[in-house]
């Protein structure tokens, strides 16, 4: 039981940790277009790219895909620009069809965010025997992590919406247009 501890605090910390604020840059713009009374799709959004980050760390960990390091840093900024670009063309008119683009994106932008996070993790396994045990413990920390994040989000989204009259339109708005901005000067860095 304590292995299981040491991997889901990992994970816990992995996307809670301010230092590493581009997987919580990620959530937040993707559950940006979402209303609170949408909490299921949210939810549904959030495992998509658990599961995603899941399938690369394990491939990873297998030695089944090996990518340069360099280039997923990149990539990490890059899909959040891209996730904030596309809510910033947000339709209400369009809901339905987003949500099956947006669960497609969460699950692939979840592959690259976990190849981000592959080589920390395959050093914490070392020779490790078995990584069924540590994935899953690890996801289900990032998981868990994920969802507090958006609880806090949608918990403030509620909180202005109620006492401060905020519009959804502007609050897509501010976190997509923060979102782009943020990850611009990422992928600036890093090229």
């Amino acid at each position: 039981m304590n292995e299981f501890l040491i991997y889901l605090k990992l994970g816990f910390s992995h996307i809670s940790d301010v230092k590493g604020f581009d997987h919580i840059l990620f959530i937040v713009t993707l559950c940006a277009v979402y209303k609170i009374s949408e909490w299921k799709k949210v939810g549904l959004l959030v495992t998509a790219f658990t599961i995603g980050h899941s399938v690369t760390l394990a491939l990873s960990a297998l030695k089944i895909i090996v990518f340069d390091a360099a280039l997923i840093e990149l990539l990490i900024p890059i899909t959040i620009f891209f996730t904030s670009i596309t809510n910033l063309f947000y339709r209400p008119s369009a809901k339905s069809s987003l949500f099956t683009y947006n669960y497609a994106l969460a699950l692939v932008f979840g592959f690259i965010h976990g190849m981000g996070f592959s080589n920390f993790f395959n050093a914490l396994m070392g020779d490790s025997g078995s990584i069924i045990f540590p994935l899953f413990a690890f996801n289900f920390g990032l998981e868990i992590g994920q969802l507090l994040i958006v609880m806090l989000f949608f918990s403030l989204y509620f909180l202005l919406e109620r006492f401060m009259k905020i519009q959804h339109q502007a609050w897509i708005q501010f976190f997509s247009g923060a979102g782009a901005g943020v990850s611009l000067v990422l992928i600036i860095e890093r090229i």
